[in-house]
């Protein structure tokens, strides 16, 4: 929990601190800082994600008086430059050079599976706050390695849920062509043509690429009911411009990353775009009115989904070492209580499957007026399919 005296010394008002309960410090064996290596995009397309992802990890840990479990804690940061041809040397010159204790990362899933690879290899606890690769926490799953965002395809099965109760029955789906955008798409119409619903084209645009006119044309010649879409970021926001500006009149949907952290920017070109995620900013829960606060009065902006994912990646984290008196040579006691940990989240009720991916609520919402507004429950405590997965 945060600290409530560290939350008003930020500026945070009682009654928000309140909602995050009062924090007594045990007596920790450990000393010295503990090093965090921090694999994330500070630039490109998805500098914005890593940046949201960074800043709550940072909230977190000064909201505790820079501490996690009693220790100091000083993060190494590397831009991995959404590049997966880096990842491997990025990753061990995290783990070998700078010999971190903790490794959190990426964002992009390309960036993450050559990363998850290696800490598999090494043992080091390893979180990944955003990176939905489905692999991760399958056939790629481990003790040490666990996910505090979502894994694609179970994203994707939630969106095509929603649409087909909305009446939907006609999609084009349109992502970039790479790991998450495959398994958002494949979840989607997994759910989509069970409930009846037809594909009618896969449109696919090489990442980070971000021509879309040729997409729309063909979109414009197929007449589906509804379009899918994955992009995020920088993408999203031209994508969306994009689409707006081509006037087809046909109900844009996709998981949350469509609009989360450009809804401001979309304007008026954004409206009515409906996406389903696991967050969203309205959220009536003690938990998640504190965190907008306190994110809000630190940054100057509401948090995003990637920040909520930032900050439950530093709670699980925090759970882990006080379970070990802060001591990380004790890592299969400390791997342990992550696994078992189950807290309430910003986004609602938070715990882990047996292969260490949220199992969580996933919420429809609608982009009216550079806001993304909360419509109702989409579905209730969604696991992630974890077969094939044998721990390691």
């Amino acid at each position: 929990m945060i600290s409530r005296r560290h939350l008003l010394s930020m500026g945070v008002s009682a009654g928000a601190a309140s909602a995050f309960g009062s924090y007594a410090r045990p007596s920790y064996a450990q000393a010295g800082s503990l090093k965090i290596g921090v694999l994330l995009p500070f630039s490109g397309t998805y500098a914005p994600l890593g940046e949201a992802i960074m800043r709550s990890l940072e909230l977190y840990t000064n909201s505790h008086g820079g501490k996690l479990a009693g220790r100091n804690v000083s993060y190494i940061k590397v831009d991995d430059e959404s590049a997966p041809p880096k990842a491997t040397e990025l990753t061990t010159k995290l783990i070998k050079g700078e010999k971190a204790d903790i490794l959190i990362g990426t964002v992009h899933s390309g960036v993450a599976m050559a990363m998850v690879k290696i800490a598999r290899e090494d043992g080091i606890p390893t979180i990944v706050p955003n990176a939905g690769a489905d692999i991760i926490t399958r056939a790629m799953c481990a003790e040490n390695v666990f996910r505090t965002s979502f894994a694609n395809s179970q994203i994707g099965r939630a969106t095509g849920d929603s649409m087909i109760k909305a009446g939907h029955r006609k999609a084009v789906t349109v992502s970039w062509k790479y790991a998450a955008g495959e398994e958002m798409v494949g979840g989607f119409k997994k759910a989509f043509t069970a409930g009846q619903g037809e594909v009618l084209k896969d449109i696919t645009i090489p990442f980070p690429d971000v021509e879309f006119q040729s997409a729309l044309a063909e979109i414009a010649s197929l007449k589906p009911d509804c379009v899918y879409v994955f992009f995020s970021g920088g993408g999203a926001l031209k994508f969306i411009k994009d689409y707006a500006a081509a006037k087809l009149g046909i109900p844009l949907w996709g998981p949350g990353f469509l609009t989360d952290g450009v809804e401001a920017e979309a304007g008026a070109a954004g409206d009515g775009i409906k996406t389903v995620l696991h967050y969203v900013g309205d959220l009536d829960n003690p938990e998640n009115k504190a965190f907008v606060e306190a994110f809000q009065q630190a940054y100057k902006i509401p948090p995003d989904v990637f920040a909520v994912q930032g900050w439950d990646a530093a709670q699980l984290l925090d759970i882990g070492l006080k379970a070990v008196d802060g001591d990380i040579a004790k890592r299969a006691q400390l791997n342990a209580a992550m696994a078992a940990a189950s807290f309430n989240s910003p986004r609602g009720p938070f715990k882990l499957s047996s292969a260490h991916n949220p199992v969580q609520n996933f919420y429809l919402r609608e982009l009216k007026g550079g806001k993304n507004n909360y419509l109702g429950l989409a579905a209730a405590a969604i696991a992630d399919d974890t077969v094939g997965c044998k721990l390691v």
